[in-house]
């Protein structure tokens, strides 16, 4: 669908520090987050596979959820959802502070998708196989489900046209809801009695890279339609997590000293070039 993504990549970049009113929409009804990442998107088990195929373990990352009257299970003093007492999660993409500029604005330290380029705003995935399809199917599944979508929430903050189409895709590939999303795109962690100490870190936005290898282990684990996880599979995922050596694990480390030495400073975008480049990343397809 035709949309004016130029300047913007308002769905990849946490923008609430520079427009935080009316800018929640991920923290609402019974389920909410346990992290405060924004916009993370899902990705399915196969594609959770597929970037631990190339390389990428070290740039996925687990999401939890806290539940009130709904099925949880208590860890680290928080009441998680859960199936058959067991905590379910989602798998998404790291998302590291960077410097961005997004809609025209000065740059400044924005956290943003670890394959964001500050420089251009565009994905270095965009095309690629391993492009999420929730990514590909973005807006059109929300409005599929008559929700607004970030092009709108940038629109109605800063002006311009930014969804320039508005009707629903005919080839969308989800979303994925009800029982099918087990073991497809929602998991569930085997073994609650592991995560002791791991949930409180997630809540702190303070994993460590064995803590995200517990959850990526689970997600390959498992089988579509099922809790079940494979623990054979889920071993062999998590040793390949922590043995994970990419260019978007190196530069958020990079990135994330940066941001913490140069918080008062000129935020450059063009640190990109040090910073990920140097270390592998690849280009964007240029609009």
């Amino acid at each position: 669908m035709e949309v004016n993504c130029e300047g913007c990549a308002g769905c990849c970049v946490d923008w609430r520090p520079v427009r935080p009113e009316g800018n929640d929409h991920e923290r609402r009804g019974p389920r909410r987050p346990l992290d405060d990442a924004y916009n993370l998107v899902p990705l399915t088990r196969d594609e959770v596979r597929d970037f631990l195929d190339a390389g990428y373990g070290d740039a996925l990352v687990p999401r939890l959820f806290t539940a009130d009257g709904d099925e949880t299970v208590a860890i680290d003093g928080r009441d998680l959802a859960a199936l058959d007492g067991r905590p379910v999660f989602s798998v998404g993409l790291r998302k590291p502070p960077k410097p961005i500029g997004p809609f025209g604005l000065p740059a400044r330290w924005l956290d943003a998708c670890a394959f964001l380029d500050p420089r251009t705003l565009q994905c270095r995935i965009h095309g690629d196989d391993l492009y999420p399809e929730a990514c590909a199917d973005y807006p059109g599944r929300n409005l599929a489900l008559g929700r607004e979508t970030e092009c709108e929430r940038v629109e109605a903050a800063f002006g311009g046209e930014r969804l320039a189409e508005r009707s629903v895709p005919g080839d969308l590939h989800g979303p994925r809801f009800g029982p099918q999303a087990v073991g497809s795109v929602l998991f569930v962690h085997p073994t609650p009695d592991r995560l002791r100490g791991v949930v409180a870190r997630a809540a702190e936005g303070a994993l460590t890279a064995a803590d995200r290898a517990e959850f990526v282990g689970a997600a390959v684990g498992s089988s579509p339609g099922t809790s079940d996880v494979n623990e054979a599979r889920a071993a062999s995922a998590r040793e390949r997590v922590l043995d994970a050596d990419s260019w978007v694990g190196r530069a958020i480390g990079e990135w994330k000293t940066r941001a913490g030495r140069d918080a008062d400073r000129r935020a450059d975008p063009d640190a990109a070039s040090d910073v990920e480049d140097a270390r592998g990343a690849p280009g964007t397809p240029g609009w």
